[in-house]
């Protein structure tokens, strides 16, 4: 079941109702949504619900062990094993097809070909994003950086539809102590939640659909068949798909959550305005690149304990790892890679950048910044490294050659890029403004929204935009 779907539309309606009618009973209403997320999870696929359940159950029993032990080895030794088995399941279910290919690979080339037992292996949606909220969770109660909560409240925190499938990743120190209070619900967060969820349809629907499907997607499909023009801007198109996409995803389950009374922190701060690829980590997938500090780089690697080279590496080791995170493919591991070497050129560049060098100012920072994220762009989106090389060496070859973008598809290029330039608080301004509005006219003015998004995504007013040119 998808957001921007009527199908969503008509679930959260029904939930929502049925939710706030038994808001006088907070345990309620959370077996409630607990119920209704396992129906919008179950849509996908029943059989995976279990998985789901057995998960928030694992990371409860394992967090009441480590937090009603006093012996420090026993809470460590549950601890990791809690932490080893959400790691199992991440890596059977995404990385097991992967691995064996691999070996088979190896083997071959050794001249040892074997027909592996291959097992088709069904990843199940947002399972990622459930296993690293247990993971936290756990070195949460080991390090009493929170205390063990109820099995309601941590099935609770892992099934919670809004950010279920694709987070953002919500730590049990954000979200249980939301759960022990009725929650609340008054006009100005209505008239956030309804800003935010508007502005992620339309970011989602119209531009990220509209990039993909009609000119990001053919352009990477056929590479050598696209001048270099249209391959430049592809990767540009790309880079403001895959923001308004995951951004998208966020603003909506930020805001859905909101009309249920809770409140997740905010995922996107306009990452292309960064002036440092550091900057651009703590704007882009907020929880996730926090998680990957917090429990990643300083937790298990050490962070930045030790000398420059020491810490270069940590740096490396967490972002190969965040690029595997994405998916079980060697692009992914090259993007990490990637992003990785820069941070470490930007750590060893601070330690021993020569007394008296200028520093550049923060536009060309911007510059060079968005170019480096725009070139790992590339090696995510391409379905190999082989088309990744050719989309390099496309972009790189001579010769001229027709443009095939669309100047709506231009302008979406240029809008999706020119929101990293507007001011920072331009939207909570919005909502501020929008609060003050009468119920009536606030609820008029979201209908309408929702209505002319959905008329641009089924090529109701795309069209006519179109032909204006």
């Amino acid at each position: 079941m998808l957001f921007p779907t009527l199908t969503f539309g008509l679930f959260f309606l029904v939930t929502f109702c049925v939710v706030w009618g038994a808001s006088r009973s907070n345990e309620w209403r959370k077996i409630l949504l607990l119920v209704a997320s396992w129906i919008f999870y179950g849509a996908w696929d029943w059989r995976f619900v279990a998985l789901l359940i057995l998960s928030a159950v694992l990371n409860w029993g394992a967090a009441r062990l480590i937090d009603d032990s006093d012996d420090a080895v026993v809470r460590k030794r549950v601890m990791i094993v809690g932490v080893v088995l959400n790691l199992a399941i991440l890596g059977f279910f995404k990385y097991y097809g992967f691995f064996l290919e691999q070996v088979g690979d190896v083997l071959a080339a050794a001249g040892f070909a074997r027909d592996l037992p291959l097992v088709q292996v069904i990843l199940p949606v947002g399972v990622s994003f459930f296993t690293f909220q247990g993971m936290s969770y756990l070195v949460d109660v080991y390090k009493q950086r929170v205390p063990a909560a109820s099995l309601l409240d941590i099935t609770f925190l892992m099934s919670f539809f809004p950010h279920l499938v694709a987070g953002p990743i919500v730590r049990a120190a954000d979200l249980v102590p939301q759960l022990q209070a009725t929650p609340r619900l008054n006009r100005g967060m209505v008239a956030s939640a309804l800003l935010l969820i508007v502005w992620g349809l339309f970011k989602k629907a119209v531009i990220a659909s509209e990039l993909a499907t009609q000119f990001v997607d053919p352009v990477f499909a056929d590479i050598a068949g696209h001048s270099r023009i249209d391959l430049v801007l592809a990767a540009y198109g790309y880079a403001v798909q895959i923001y308004c996409d995951f951004s998208a995803y966020s603003d909506m389950a930020i805001g859905i959550a909101a009309l249920f009374g809770y409140r997740f922190p905010r995922n996107f701060d306009q990452p292309y305005r960064a002036a440092s690829l550091q900057e651009f980590w703590r704007r882009w997938h907020i929880s996730l690149s926090s998680w990957l500090r917090d429990y990643l780089y300083i937790d298990a690697l050490g962070g930045n304990r030790g000398g420059v080279w020491y810490i270069c590496r940590n740096l490396m080791v967490t972002m190969l790892l965040g690029g595997l995170w994405h998916g079980a493919k060697w692009t992914f591991l090259i993007w990490g890679g990637l992003h990785g070497l820069v941070l470490a050129m930007e750590r060893l560049w601070r330690e021993y950048r020569p007394a008296g060098w200028p520093v550049l100012p923060r536009w060309a920072g911007v510059l060079v910044t968005f170019h480096v994220v725009v070139l790992g762009w590339i090696f995510f989106r391409a379905p190999s490294f082989a088309d990744a090389t050719a989309y390099l060496r496309g972009i790189g070859a001579n010769g001229a050659g027709g443009m095939t973008a669309t100047p709506l598809q231009l302008v979406l290029i240029l809008f999706g890029l020119a929101i990293h330039a507007a001011p920072p608080r331009l939207l909570q301004g919005i909502a501020g403004r929008v609060r003050t509005w009468p119920a009536p006219i606030l609820g008029v003015a979201t209908g309408a929204a929702i209505l002319l998004v959905d008329a641009m995504r089924f090529e109701g007013v795309a069209p006519f935009i179109y032909y204006q040119f």
